[in-house]
């Protein structure tokens, strides 16, 4: 029995957030640290969440036109340094190759922080002629950022998986219209399939993307009251086109300079999904994004086995629509399985014993609820579907709710501070637009803005800090 209670969290996720969120990840198998310091396995049940993302993501970009392409992972330094302020950015993360067998490399090669160095002078050789835009790629790969501070698996890892639209278009209206399309496709993935509300807003000048001209995001926030950033969009302007030199004819006969987006979702937000959903019992995956969907229990003893088997595989074969599967390992109690398929946060569990075999029914257990429900084996199939699709819709409309009682508004100081100290979350508060308020509140409280959400709601007149006009809300919070 120790065993089996070492193999569960032993801590509550109210409790201490930090420590439960490291276990529900490890030891539900859903993924497991390598030997290098910051970067993680991705265990099958991981790495299918991050498939159903990259399927869902791909074919709308396709359907709209953006091509998948491949670029390499490793860029010359000469290259790094052509934009400075994202060479900036950039190089406290950048991990190096230096030699290659007994020989010294003539040129340090980055291991790819992010792809606009490699990308771009291959796009100056291509964009010639307004004919040749728009140019909209994307490419789905592993970057690694070196990041100094502590590694949190898919918060904050050294190496992660996402995908990197890089696009260039002829005018800045056509590039701009891009924004709406990305960012909506993201926070209709986010909630489609993880099941995750977020917060749509732009980055100021400090926050946005080293190199870019303005930045876009969808923000988070995570049950201990921090936020986290989800996926972005930068507007790039002509600043990368003009430091590559990516310059085509325009209709006109006149020279131009290219305008750029970028955008990405990472395997951060597997990170996010576990935080937000999990309990005190370990994780709990939304069904769309659940490599098992229902995991039939067989309840057996040695003179009922035959018939308890038989009525499990009639039950599978029903659930022709779900990923299912029967538990038949053996040397292992009821109880013992039931406990560990919650760990792994499977949808719906069926248990199946003998007197479910008698009357041709089985007990559905919800995981997000526990609540039970015997069904008969005729309505199976209809009930599975029903149950898991009502799984996803209330752990959207739950973390919803944990969301929108996590954002505060505050248009003085002091109730800013003790709303971060005792609530926590997010403050909705009017800012001035000045870079020195944004710093002092990040110095003297520990928040910054995470962004400027898109619904501004009702707009304060004074800065939070200085109280001369307000030019925006802004969302300030302890952030990840």
């Amino acid at each position: 029995m120790k065993k089996e209670d070492e193999k569960g969290i032993t801590v509550k996720k109210s409790e201490n957030f930090s420590e439960w969120y490291t276990q529900a990840i490890i030891k539900s198998g859903f993924a497991d640290y390598s030997d290098v310091s910051g970067i993680i396995i991705l265990k099958p049940d991981a790495y299918f969440v991050w498939q159903s993302i990259t399927n869902v993501v791909d074919a709308e970009l396709k359907k709209d036109g953006v091509e998948d392409v491949y670029f390499p992972i490793f860029i010359p330094e000469r290259f790094l340094n052509k934009e400075k302020e994202h060479v900036e950015g950039f190089s406290p993360e950048v991990a190096w190759v230096t030699e290659a067998g007994n020989s010294k490399l003539s040129e340090r090669l980055a291991v790819r922080p992010t792809s606009e160095t490699i990308m771009y002078p291959s796009y100056s050789k291509w964009i010639r002629s307004w004919r040749d835009l728009p140019l909209r790629y994307n490419q789905w790969n592993n970057v690694v950022r070196w990041e100094f501070k502590h590694p949190t698996p898919f918060i904050r890892s050294r190496e992660f998986l996402w995908n990197e639209g890089h696009t260039a278009y002829a005018t800045s209206e056509e590039a701009d219209k891009e924004r709406d399309f990305i960012l909506n496709l993201y926070l209709k993935t986010l909630k489609d399939h993880l099941a995750l509300p977020g917060i749509p807003g732009q980055k100021t000048d400090k926050e946005k993307f080293a190199g870019g001209v303005n930045s876009y995001s969808i923000e988070h926030i995570l049950p201990d009251g921090w936020a986290i950033q989800g996926p972005d969009f930068h507007s790039d302007g002509q600043n990368f086109a003009k430091a590559f030199d990516i310059k085509f004819l325009d209709k006109d006969g006149k020279i131009e300079y290219a305008w750029q987006n970028t955008y990405a979702i990472t395997t951060r937000m597997l990170g996010v999904m576990v935080a937000i959903h999990g309990d005190d019992k370990g994780l709990i995956i939304p069904p769309r994004v659940a490599r098992i969907q229902v995991i039939i229990v067989p309840i057996t003893k040695k003179d009922n086995f035959a018939k308890v088997k038989e009525a499990c595989e009639n039950a599978l074969g029903v659930l022709d629509r779900q990923r299912a599967r029967i538990d038949y390992r053996e040397g292992y109690s009821p109880g013992y399985k039931f406990n560990e398929w919650e760990l792994k946060g499977v949808p719906l569990r069926i248990e199946v014993g003998s007197r479910e075999a008698e009357k041709n029914t089985a007990v559905l257990v919800r995981r997000d609820t526990g609540e039970k429900a015997e069904v008969a084996l005729s309505d199976l199939a209809a009930k599975v579907a029903e149950i898991l699709d009502s799984i996803q819709q209330d752990l959207y409309k739950k973390a919803e709710e944990m969301m929108n009682a996590s954002i505060h508004t505050a248009t003085d100081y002091e109730e800013m501070k003790k709303i971060l100290e005792s609530s926590k979350g997010i403050i909705h508060s009017p800012w001035c637009g000045d870079i020195n308020c944004e710093n002092k509140i990040k110095e003297e409280t520990g928040a910054k803005i995470t962004n400027m959400p898109f619904d501004q709601g009702e707009k304060g007149e004074k800065c939070i800090y200085c109280k001369r006009k307000a030019k925006a809300m802004a969302n300030f919070a302890r952030s990840y």
